[in-house]
């Protein structure tokens, strides 16, 4: 009777141990270990902070359930590059900007930045809670990639130069580091831009590839150095009032997630929304007190000069929805957006 009891004890307790052994099994099972792309250098004020965060703060609310390793730009594919591996499902994950992914289709531009665009409240409301996200979210999946908002950032500086620029007619015949929509109105002032990486545009800089350059935010460009070689800072912004980020996910790979798992990403990267939007309000101006110590002089364009740039813009518009349906419908759909939100923004807000 004892040897019985012992043996249905051990098997009982084999089958505890069976039972414990198969639970740990699925709960790795269930355990995600992506390699995330970043298009910004880590140590980049907001941009590259905002991708150490969502990294940070992704695998800390799963408590390890999803991880989400960062890889500097270059580690796994070039900074901007990153579109066809998450397609393919090579990256498991990247974060960037969709204005990297106009030379698919350019309708992406319009879920990066457009000039003389909305604020940061205004775009975020449009994409959330107008049709901006859901658009978004099918053009990516055409390719099986997930897309999610992940990050924005407030406006730009809209150029470092050499010289002063006296006059709109100085701009013609310089060459110009310059992104997205607001590339296109720099050629209508015979601008030759050029889309770089932030990593390569100093080197471009210091060797006269390019003349001229924008890239983003003050205490972005700070760390970046462009002050200790183009002394004129141009401001506002017109052609990024506003930039948002993305963190896109292979399809297949997203899918497999559970819910909660999902409900991590996107919370995730809502918090990531908000960290890098006020992050980037709070240390703009000590960068420009910095770059003036440096010597940099910060200029405001002209109501004149900005007048320019946004008729050039009009004309860029027409040019931009007038082949591409979904480039005409997203235009569309913000443009509408906009004229509304204009009843509140007008009346609502000091002028």
């Amino acid at each position: 009777m004892v040897f019985k009891g012992w043996v249905k004890t051990a098997a009982l307790m084999g089958l505890a141990a069976g039972v414990m052994v198969a639970s740990t099994s699925d709960a790795d099972a269930k355990r995600v270990r992506w390699k995330m792309h970043s298009a910004f250098a880590g140590k980049i004020a907001v941009i590259g902070e905002g991708a150490v965060n969502i990294s940070d703060t992704v695998t800390s609310m799963s408590g390890g359930d999803v991880t989400l390793k960062m890889f500097e730009p270059g580690a796994l594919v070039p900074g901007t590059q990153y579109y066809d591996p998450v397609s393919s499902g090579a990256l498991d994950a990247a974060f960037g900007t969709p204005g990297y992914n106009v030379n698919k289709n350019n309708a992406f531009a319009f879920f990066s930045a457009v000039p003389f665009g909305p604020n940061g409240g205004e775009y975020l409301a449009w994409m959330r809670y107008a049709g901006g996200e859901e658009m978004a979210t099918e053009l990516y999946a055409r390719d099986k990639i997930r897309y999610n908002l992940c990050g924005i950032i407030a406006p730009e500086s809209s150029g470092w130069f050499r010289n002063e620029i006296k006059s709109l007619d100085q701009l013609k015949g310089l060459k110009m580091r310059f992104f997205g929509l607001g590339a296109k109105v720099m050629e209508k002032f015979g601008v030759s831009t050029q889309l770089l990486a932030g990593g390569d545009i100093y080197p471009a800089l210091e060797l006269g590839s390019i003349d001229a350059t924008e890239f983003s935010m003050p205490a972005i460009d700070k760390d970046l150095g462009f002050y200790q070689i183009a002394k004129h800072n141009y401001f506002p912004g017109w052609h990024q009032q506003s930039t948002m980020n993305e963190l896109l996910i292979h399809q297949p790979y997203y899918d497999a997630l559970d819910e909660t798992q999902k409900a991590v990403i996107k919370g995730g990267c809502d918090a990531n929304v908000m960290y890098m939007f006020v992050r980037g309000e709070a240390i703009q101006f000590s960068a420009m007190k910095f770059h003036q110590e440096k010597g940099v002089t910060i200029h405001r364009w002209s109501d004149e000069n900005l007048a320019k740039f946004e008729a050039a813009w009009e004309e860029v518009i027409t040019d931009e929805i007038k082949d591409n349906a979904d480039s005409k419908k997203i235009w569309a759909s913000l443009k509408s957006f906009r004229k509304d939100y204009a009843i509140w923004k007008d009346n609502g807000y000091l002028k």
